[in-house]
């Protein structure tokens, strides 16, 4: 307990078509480790590249993809992924998308949340899932222990999935719980939330407040290079290297992954009604405070 502050702990499990939570419980904490958490399309992939470039010294060679697994995806053997972390000397930072009360929570362990305003999630997203492959779809489907529905192609009008992804009617994980089961423990010590829009405006300061959070001391000198590899033209230019692999699950390969990191590409599509509905689901599900930040980030 972190003052009357209780403790996150593990009340369910996760089992769709992407995740499978019960491989946290078998997942060997150590102390130091760093835990990623994310809905989907919020700045994750990013997150990661900020972390590695920390660990790694601004090393532009080392890709978070070689040594941060998204933990909780079915679809890569889980003795490939403990047997990776195992096996690793560096320190460990780790990527999920479950919710905090789907995951197990080591308190001296680093988590932080990254969240990014609704609609900016779900035009990436809709982006993502509508340029992925068919063998995306096989894999993420076909893969043996798969709970639930299947994941189908989005409609190819955004504002079409926009509608589904707003009253949660497309088979993915709740997006308003997500968020929820992480805010309510952001007075923890130990926990750190991140918002993408903080990244945008302020993307040098709000690494040097990682670095701080996870205690790890960089060389003056290092600087310029970290902050280079964590730009999102280096990024793009260099998804290959960043994001290897996607080139057979995505139209476009890695540069179609790492897409544009631009917000508010629907303020020609959502009309004063719809972002009303909007306000309306979000404030009830999750406040005003949280919804306010989610929309705005910490000094938006």
């Amino acid at each position: 307990m972190s003052g009357s502050h209780p403790l996150p702990k593990k009340t369910r499990d996760i089992n769709n078509h992407h995740m499978d939570s019960t491989i946290w419980d078998e997942l060997d904490f150590r102390d130091d480790d760093i835990i990623i958490g994310t809905f989907a399309k919020a700045g994750t992939t990013w997150t990661q590249q900020i972390i590695c470039q920390l660990v790694f010294d601004g090393d532009p060679t080392i890709s978070a993809h070689d040594y941060s697994p998204w933990l909780d995806i079915r679809i890569i053997p889980r003795e490939d992924k403990l047997g990776m972390l195992a096996s690793q000397t560096n320190r460990r930072f780790i990527k999920t998308h479950l919710p905090l009360d789907a995951l197990a929570f080591h308190p001296p362990a680093k988590y932080i949340y990254v969240a990014r305003d609704f609609p900016d999630i779900v035009w990436s997203l809709h982006n993502h899932l509508y340029n992925a492959t068919d063998l995306f779809y096989e894999m993420i489907n076909d893969t043996p222990g798969r709970v639930g529905p299947p994941l189908h192609r989005p409609p190819e009008e955004v504002f079409e999935f926009w509608k589904l992804m707003l009253n949660e009617d497309y088979p993915m994980w709740s997006f308003w719980e997500n968020v929820r089961t992480w805010w309510q423990y952001r007075y923890l010590p130990n926990i750190k939330l991140l918002h993408f829009n903080d990244l945008k405006r302020d993307m040098e300061g709000e690494i040097r407040k990682l670095a701080q959070f996870l205690e790890i001391d960089v060389d003056e000198s290092s600087w310029p290079a970290i902050f280079e590899h964590c730009t999102f033209d280096w990024m793009k230019a260099n998804a290959d290297t960043v994001t290897p692999g996607a080139g057979d699950i995505f139209d476009g390969g890695a540069q179609t992954f790492i897409h544009k990191g631009t917000n508010k590409r629907w303020e020609d599509i959502l009309m004063e009604d719809d972002l009303n509905a909007y306000m309306e689901i979000g404030t009830r599900e999750l406040g005003e405070e949280c919804f306010h930040w989610l929309r705005n980030g910490e000094n938006g």
